[in-house]
């Protein structure tokens, strides 16, 4: 469960108004703790910290989208959120948005320790672009396992100038994250976002990735894989392949998969209601 946790304020007998109210407006600047999700967006995090804390969500937005505002921390509009990271964390209720994105970001500077720059750098990334490669595994799979796998494969696209031709980042350039299937036509999508159009890595993260995600980037092992399909029993998790021949069979085999289980649905809908 994700928010601030709120605690009653007892009130003694004989108490007077004014002294209630000023016991109130003391416990305002008392911490609070905020349990911070994944977010996906600018707009999803000001929403998320205006319902929150004191100053609404359109402070924060504008302070998320303002190239000065960023500077200070290294980052622009595209990267703000490499400074995010799900976690809990404890903040006065009256916090600015300054206070909040300059807590955030402390903990990012703990986060990237010299040992972890110095992994980043063996990957041939930045600490940033480490984070937007987690953010996209992050959205490709649930299954701790098989992220480092994952890594492994965008890294060697990258190293060998294939396109990612990651499907969540089509889902970010849409703002369509409830997408189940990418079609065709959702990959003419004109966005930087886009990589099955566009070289490398996006501008930045689509998402805030959890620790263990970054650090499965980091310590991604040297494998030979260059493909990945979801695995046909529809278990969430993938299977891989080295070859594109390879890597069509398998994906022929999902593809049957999902047909087979989009007629049993449509089956069983047109099926008569028994009394």
């Amino acid at each position: 469960v994700t928010g601030v946790q709120t605690c009653a304020l007892p009130i003694s007998k004989g108490s007077s108004i004014l002294s209630f109210v000023w016991r109130l407006k003391k416990s305002r600047q008392a911490p609070v703790k905020l349990v911070i999700p994944k977010i996906r967006t600018q707009e999803q995090l000001a929403g998320f910290l205006g319902k929150q804390l004191e100053n609404d969500s359109a402070q924060f937005l504008r302070f998320l989208k303002e190239v000065d505002s960023l500077q200070a921390f290294a980052v622009d509009t595209s990267t703000v959120l490499t400074g995010i990271f799900p976690d809990t964390y404890a903040f006065y209720w009256t916090a600015t948005p300054r206070q909040v994105i300059e807590k955030l970001f402390r903990e990012k500077k703990k986060f990237w320790t010299p040992q972890r720059v110095a992994a980043a750098t063996r990957q041939h990334l930045t600490p940033d672009e480490v984070y937007t490669l987690a953010s996209i595994i992050e959205e490709e799979t649930n299954a701790a396992f098989e992220k480092d796998t994952l890594a492994s494969i965008y890294l060697n696209r990258l190293q060998m100038g294939m396109p990612l031709q990651a499907d969540p980042t089509i889902k970010y350039a849409l703002r369509d994250f409830g997408l189940k299937r990418i079609y065709q036509k959702h990959l003419r999508v004109s966005s930087p976002y886009n990589t099955y159009q566009q070289p490398g890595l996006p501008p930045g993260p689509i998402c805030t990735p959890s620790r263990a995600t970054l650090d499965a980037v980091l310590h991604a092992p040297k494998t030979r894989y260059l493909y990945f399909v979801a695995n046909s029993n529809f278990s969430g998790t993938h299977v891989f392949s080295e070859t594109y021949s390879e890597h069509q069979k398998k994906a022929r085999d999902f593809q049957k998969a999902q047909d087979e289980q989009e007629r049993v649905r449509l089956q069983k809908a047109a099926a008569p209601q028994r009394p």
